[in-house]
């Protein structure tokens, strides 16, 4: 093998002399990246969900995320968010720019709140710490050769999609503004499409799957991510820029990450439980190396909890047994479980799901719209109070509000796993969910068959590769 200086050398020393044009030698394409960094760092300070144009600010979510997870901000952070929106709306990218790394800096020298009530709660830093933590199921045998079991994992596939898309049209308002706006939604607002980036990440643990199988390492998921997923928000955003840094998971998803409790890994869970039916021990070992990829402790629960409620929605019939049944999944001394918990109480002692959620969002009213918890709280309240009914569940996840699409994407799956295609009512099902749409490299249209018979025989691959 040649030495690292070798090759140089021979790139070197075999170099030809050549007089550029004073055209070659201008400064246009460092122009052009220039303008590109700046357009990237205005989305940090100001933008809008590209579903929905509901208003974000992610640099002071930021500092809401780091002390939701019980650190306290310095004074200096706090000025310079002030600082950082004065000059994105004076276009002023020379401080803005400045800014920006100085907050980081601050963000990342926060000290511990002892005072918070996130230190009462037990953190879990591994799968190994969690598995003993809890008491599974045992697993139950699914014939994944059936026609039966294809039927459920289309009919999976397709309501992930019809979730997603009435989701992306509401996602980031409150509950109480969508009904001043649009009253009660039954049906789609306008068009629907499959614009969402949730199912991309799937589709990267989907690729690292096919090649390892129910082996697939966190590490491997990661460099499908930095290999098909061109770039990302918040916490996946982040653990892109680490990867292909070179800080592979768990690092990726706790180095400088304030995001890490948030919906992102909640929001992908499904496609662990899809490819371990009946198995809430592998589904929940899947999640957690698919989780930590971008994810740390709370964070990670939230794609766990995801994934056995699908597991599991191939054995159990009855919805709200299911979701008990996933909730004690969750260790009881975990901030999450906490979260779950108090929803499901919720859900049995207040009049109608309208009461339900006013309580959730008191009690999480400090959370940012995109963090697991309150969605956590939609999911549980949308499943229990829509009882097994297709159309009420989706009507109810949708009309909670807050990240819907990551919700009613994760959700209205588990009532299509335990009934089938039959369930999903004929107006729902859209020409445009004949094929889903990406913006990931080699994968930028995909048809829905295609995408349950690539699940499939991955299934199949890699229950066949255990079992030589």
């Amino acid at each position: 093998m040649k030495k690292a200086w070798e090759r140089a050398g021979e790139l070197y020393w075999h170099a030809t002399p050549v007089i550029l044009s004073e055209e070659d030698q201008t400064w246009t394409a460092n122009l052009k990246t220039q303008r590109f960094y700046d357009q990237i760092l205005s989305l940090d300070w100001g933008s809008h969900v590209p579903g929905s144009g509901a208003p974000e600010r992610i640099m002071v979510a930021a500092v809401q995320a780091l002390e939701n997870r019980g650190y306290q901000a310095s004074k200096r952070a706090y000025e310079l968010l002030d600082e950082g929106l004065k000059a994105l709306e004076e276009e002023d990218y020379v401080k803005l720019h400045k800014i920006s790394a100085e907050l980081r800096y601050e963000l990342a020298q926060a000290q511990k709140d002892e005072s918070s009530p996130y230190w009462k709660y037990q953190i879990y830093e591994s799968f190994a710490q969690y598995e003993k933590s809890v008491q599974f199921p045992k697993k139950i045998q699914v014939d994944i050769e059936s026609a039966a079991f294809r039927d459920k994992l289309k009919a999976a596939w397709l309501s992930q999609m019809i979730g997603a898309a009435m989701g992306t049209m509401v996602e980031g308002y409150t509950s109480q503004n969508l009904y001043e706006s649009f009253g009660e939604v039954y049906d789609y607002l306008r068009e629907p499409n499959t614009y969402n980036d949730d199912i991309t990440y799937e589709l990267a643990f989907l690729d690292a799957f096919k090649e390892s199988g129910y082996q697939v390492t966190s590490k491997e998921i990661a460099l499908s991510w930095a290999g098909l997923v061109p770039c990302g928000w918040s916490a996946e955003e982040i653990a892109l820029r680490n990867i292909k840094n070179g800080i592979l998971p768990p690092e990726s998803g706790t180095f400088r990450n304030p995001f890490n409790e948030w919906i992102g890994a909640q929001m992908k869970g499904g496609i662990c439980g899809m490819v371990a039916p009946g198995d809430a021990h592998l589904a929940a070992k899947l999640a957690w190396s698919d989780g930590e990829v971008a994810h740390a402790n709370n964070g990670i629960l939230g794609e766990v909890f995801n994934a056995v409620l699908t597991a599991l929605a191939f054995t159990e019939p009855d919805i709200r047994t299911l979701l008990q049944d996933a909730i004690a999944l969750i260790p009881a001394d975990s901030e999450y479980y906490s979260v779950l918990a108090f929803a499901w109480d919720c859900c049995i002692t207040c009049s109608d799901w309208h009461e339900a959620l006013y309580c959730c969002q008191e009690r999480y009213k400090t959370y940012n719209w995109i963090h697991a918890y309150p969605n956590a709280c939609c999911e549980v309240i949308a499943l229990y109070y829509g009882n097994g009914d297709y159309t009420q569940t989706l009507h109810i996840v949708t009309m909670c509000g807050i990240d819907a699409d990551c919700n009613a994407g994760m959700i209205m799956p588990i009532l299509a796993i335990q009934q089938g295609m039959g369930i999903i009512p004929k107006k729902l099902i859209h020409p445009a969910f004949e094929e889903l749409i990406t913006y990931m490299r080699g994968i930028e249209k995909i048809s829905l068959e295609e995408l349950v018979d690539d699940t499939l025989n991955s299934m199949i691959h890699a229950k066949n590769k255990e079992e030589v």
